[in-house]
């Protein structure tokens, strides 16, 4: 479970992912108690508009180029190159920004995402997001709090000081491999959700739409049996919310991986939640609820892969009604959420798989004790209050 105290939790409204702000988006959003901007950079032609050192362009992703620059990281020497993307102005005052990312890491390979954000008098320092890798070159790890005049970073999220928020953002990618090993890392997709959070935590329940009666046949997997699993990866259980949403969506998406496949040993079921939790880890956060390594994880088997948010149920039933399922985090108090598996949580990850005829929420939710009766359904008004005012309507997007 992702585990932040309730007065942390985001929220935010967001609009359609797009690849560049668009002034007719900004402008809609300007009047919206909750206010959000999605950019991504996903082809090539997107990525030429960012600032290249030691990498190019090839085949839509970005990759190291021979030679590259040198980087030292805990004592160990690395062919590094780099690429800044342009700043990204959302048309509103952002107060929070979560990166996610997509990147192929072989070997003794792995890339470190930094994030900084500017008001109209000043520009924050560089803040670093993640260092990730599949791989075995580094353990993935978030870089812990990170403070100066302008922000400061919370695990996977961005924070602006203050109420005033800040006018835009930017990104810097490192790609990383061990000297001569041609190890061949690229960049295949970055972005970033910027959002505004609103002063009250009223939600009014959304009307149903073109997702109700619709629920898609998504794989059942409880965190539960897990529970006693690889300390070192979190320990099972309760722990693994993220991993094993996450897994249950690529087991939809018929993408998972083959070395998940018996990779636990006997006595293990459901081996791909113990790889997804293995492969998801955040060594410095201590778990395995990154948002942004799950979906990065997630992206090495899917074309497409990020975290959003959404700023109701009615924009959920959308992905629903496409095919897509998604990730959801969700915090709730004891009795706000009628026929959950845990009575109170002050962070959890599920996935919506549909609508009933009447609009309530279809979920697989983890938490419960056996893979039968993961299935669940909840009221849509006691559901979209537990997802929008405490976590925003962050969502993975996995498709």
């Amino acid at each position: 479970m992702r585990h932040l105290p309730r007065a942390l939790v985001l929220a935010a409204l967001v609009v359609p992912a797009l690849t560049q702000p668009s002034p007719t988006v900004a402008a809609a959003s300007r009047g919206e108690e909750r206010q959000i901007a999605h950019t991504s950079w996903t082809t090539g032609g997107q990525l030429r508009s960012g600032d290249r050192v030691g990498v190019k362009i090839a085949k839509g992703s970005l990759k190291l180029r021979k030679p590259a620059a040198q980087r030292t990281y805990l004592g160990k020497k690395y062919e590094s190159g780099s690429w800044t993307s342009a700043w990204a102005e959302p048309g509103f005052a952002l107060t929070e920004l979560i990166p996610s990312w997509q990147a192929t890491t072989p070997g003794q390979s792995w890339v470190e995402v930094k994030a900084r954000v500017r008001t109209a008098t000043a520009t924050s320092s560089w803040d670093v997001m993640g260092r990730w890798t599949s791989g075995s070159a580094i353990r993935r790890t978030s870089a812990g709090t990170q403070t100066d005049d302008l922000a400061s970073v919370l695990v996977d999220t961005l924070q602006t000081a203050g109420t005033t928020g800040a006018t835009g953002w930017q990104l810097k990618v490192t790609l990383l491999r061990a000297p001569g090993s041609g190890a061949a890392v690229s960049l295949d997709r970055v972005g970033a959700v910027a959002s505004r959070l609103p002063a009250t935590d009223d939600v009014a329940t959304s009307a149903p739409g073109p997702g109700a009666g619709t629920t898609l046949d998504v794989p059942a997997y409880s965190q539960m049996v897990h529970a006693g699993h690889y300390p070192q990866w979190g320990g099972g259980g309760e722990a693994w919310c993220s991993p094993t949403s996450v897994a249950m969506v690529l087991g939809y998406r018929g993408a998972t991986p083959a070395a998940a496949i018996g990779s636990a040993g006997p006595g293990h079921p459901d081996p791909m939640v113990d790889y997804a939790a293995r492969m998801t880890y955040d060594h410095g956060y201590d778990g395995t609820g990154n948002w942004a390594f799950n979906t990065a994880y997630a992206g090495r088997f899917v074309p497409e892969s990020f975290v959003t948010r959404l700023r109701s149920l009615r924009e959920a039933e959308d992905y629903i009604a496409a095919g897509t399922p998604l990730v959801v985090s969700v915090a709730f108090g004891r009795g706000e959420l009628t026929g959950a598996p845990i009575s109170s949580t002050p962070g959890h990850l599920m996935v919506i798989v549909g609508f009933t005829s009447t609009g309530d929420v279809v979920v697989n939710d983890p938490a419960a004790p056996t893979d039968a009766t993961v299935r669940r359904t909840y009221r849509r008004a006691e559901f979209e209050d537990a997802w929008i005012p405490t976590s925003g309507g962050t969502a993975y997007v996995i498709r």
